[in-house]
């Protein structure tokens, strides 16, 4: 069966360079990585495809075999060299996962691999970090959700030294390649027959050094100040919504970029009104005359009074509707209602003329001969 050709799958020629062999690998290996192609069967077998020609590759002695021998260097029943000095018996041996971790891992400092570029807070090849992301926690009020507002607000956070520019260099100093990893960030380490990689000592997997380092921010290209932004806060927030505002994060090292400040809401609790969803919920007292003869009021809204409406004979515990007197979606569509429930209110105290008027209504309704929790427990009786 044939074999494909490992420059062919990473898009080299045989003449490449270790350094241009690790950039195309990278390449492919961002563009068939599973975390990109979830699902797709025939990226994950590209992505093996691909880390297995990588493998053999950029190991020098493989390589060389491969250039002699072809594929057939790394199967056990093909021809080639074997035993002491060859790749089927020992000797020579190199770990994939190196590989793995060399191109997509996390750690070893500012080396940085292509997973950490691609997902945030990795390096560069040039020493570079990007910057955290940063929490700022912001309490409003209900009205304010219901509007929406602006508001600034201050913090502190690292920011770009002004002398630098961020460079960690003493202005007219430079940074150089680490002559310990070669600009790497890690250096190789064997065990006996296991090779791995680990963060370089000398550079703490920068990769650079600095000639001189900036008087003002000791080379770490970032100091600490407070800072003044104004948001925007549109309306329909709610608890636990968060806001994000692109590269107002921490800034980066060594020209990498800036991270993002996320603004985490929490909305006070309103002494009238409880939220439910997008409508709002209260409840109002009325007089048991209103409810009895029916008629209008004027009830409090977030966005100031509205009528409403009493029919006569309304009971108490009734609920009403006030259309679109609620909260702003914020996935769009039509405003939240206002739900008001009314609580009916009887007299704890009565005039002498208020109770005159109102036992002759009693007895005018029949309610003098018999009042009606008597007439209940009477009732009642026959339960029991």
């Amino acid at each position: 069966m044939a074999q494909e050709d490992y420059y062919a799958l990473l898009g080299v020629e045989k003449t490449v360079t270790a350094e241009e062999l690790k950039k195309a690998y990278r390449k492919k290996a961002v563009q068939f990585h599973p975390d990109k192609n979830p699902g797709n069967k025939e990226a994950e077998e590209m992505f093996k495809k691909v880390s297995h020609a990588y493998e053999v590759l950029s190991d020098a002695e493989k390589r060389a075999a491969y250039d002699r021998y072809g594929a057939a260097a790394f199967e056990g029943g093909g021809a080639g060299p074997r035993g002491p000095g060859g790749f089927a018996g020992g000797g020579g041996f190199h770990d994939p996962a190196d590989i793995f971790r060399e191109v997509f891992g996390r750690g070893g400092g500012g080396g940085g691999g292509i997973f950490d570029q691609m997902f945030g807070g990795g390096g560069g090849d040039d020493g570079s970090r990007d910057g955290a992301d940063l929490r700022y926690d912001l309490e409003i009020t209900l009205e304010e959700a219901a509007r929406g507002f602006e508001r600034e607000i201050s913090f502190r956070k690292n920011m770009g030294c002004e002398r630098c520019h961020g460079s960690g260099a003493e202005p007219g100093s430079k940074r150089t390649n680490c002559p310990t990893c070669k600009g790497a960030g890690q250096v190789r380490r064997s065990g006996g027959i296991i090779t791995f990689t680990q963060t370089c000592p000398s550079c703490g997997g920068a990769g650079q050094r600095i000639e001189k380092v900036c008087t003002a921010c000791r080379g770490e290209g970032r100091v600490p100040q407070t800072t003044k932004l104004t948001v925007k806060i549109p309306p329909g927030v709610d608890t636990g919504s968060r806001l994000r505002s692109s590269g107002n994060g921490e800034a980066g090292l060594a020209g990498g970029a800036a991270g993002d400040l996320y603004i985490v809401l929490t909305v006070k609790n309103h002494e009238l009104f409880e939220r439910q969803g997008d409508d709002l919920f209260c409840e109002i007292p009325v007089k048991f005359t209103l409810a009895t003869l029916g008629g209008s009021l004027e009830v409090p809204t977030l966005f100031g009074k509205a009528s409403l409406k009493v029919p006569a004979g309304t009971q108490s515990g009734t609920t009403f509707r006030l259309r679109e007197k609620g909260m702003a979606s914020l996935r769009g569509g039509r405003q939240g209602d206002q739900l008001v429930r009314v609580h009916v209110e009887v007299p704890s105290s009565l005039s002498a003329e208020q109770r005159k008027i109102l036992e002759d209504f009693a007895r005018v309704s029949g309610d003098a001969a018999e009042p009606t929790s008597k007439g209940f427990f009477e009732k009642a009786k026959k339960f029991f």
